[in-house]
């Protein structure tokens, strides 16, 4: 695979980002945080010169980028006054990186899709009941959001594994339905982490997790 040195390079500079923001070095973990996105997203848009299914690497750069920008709104929130106003710009970002990531699967996803699309629903929804029963009073619009993003994402790591499920040898499939998976669970604890009791493990994990789904699903480009 070629390029690879992205991926510890990133690695490292998501690192510095955790370190910088949990000295509550807001401004700086902002830049970094940024950096490390430019990566992945670097690595994405290099690894699409390899990637043989016509339009499919446009889909995901564009779902890298929104990625990207949804980065950098998270932690402006800690930086600019709208705090809440940036964190649901932010949010809506990824919503679109996934809605992205969908309209390069679905058309790959052939007799899973509607298969997926079901299982994805109900897996959806019994996740926010479990979710939404564990954690504190949450802002009407902040749930709405969870509802729709969650809903979003989770559909997304179904259909990727529908797209799996129809080449289990396809190691691009493999590598991002794993990466979809990672991204899944980021984004779980992430909800905890900002509504649910907070653990000094969950920041970290979250934001490790999420890193490593994104070089995954950039890297799958090279392995379509």
């Amino acid at each position: 695979m070629k390029y690879l040195i992205l991926a510890p390079l990133g690695l490292l500079i998501q690192i510095v980002f955790i370190a910088a923001e949990h000295m509550k070095k807001y401004l700086p973990a902002v830049i970094l945080k940024g950096t490390a996105s430019i990566v992945f997203i670097l690595f994405g848009i290099l690894s699409s010169a390899s990637c043989a299914r016509e339009g499919f690497a446009g889909w995901i750069i564009a779902g890298l980028i929104l990625g990207g920008i949804g980065d950098v709104c998270l932690n402006l929130r800690f930086v600019l006054k709208d705090s809440q106003k940036i964190f649901l710009i932010g949010v809506a970002s990824f919503l679109l990186g996934h809605i992205m990531y969908l309209a390069a699967l679905i058309p790959h996803a052939g007799g899973t899709l509607i298969p997926a699309l079901i299982i994805g629903v109900i897996l959806a929804f019994l996740l926010l009941r479990w979710i939404f029963s564990r954690i504190r009073q949450v802002q009407k619009v902040m749930k709405i959001f969870g509802y729709v993003y969650i809903g979003a994402v989770v559909l997304m790591t179904c259909v990727a594994a529908g797209v799996y499920a129809l080449d289990p040898s396809s190691s691009g499939s493999l590598v991002f339905m794993l990466g979809a998976i990672l991204f899944t669970a980021s984004d779980i604890i992430l909800i905890f982490n900002m509504f649910g009791d907070k653990k000094p493990w969950m920041r970290p994990t979250n934001l490790t997790l999420y890193y490593l789904g994104q070089l995954m699903i950039a890297a799958s480009l090279q392995l379509f």
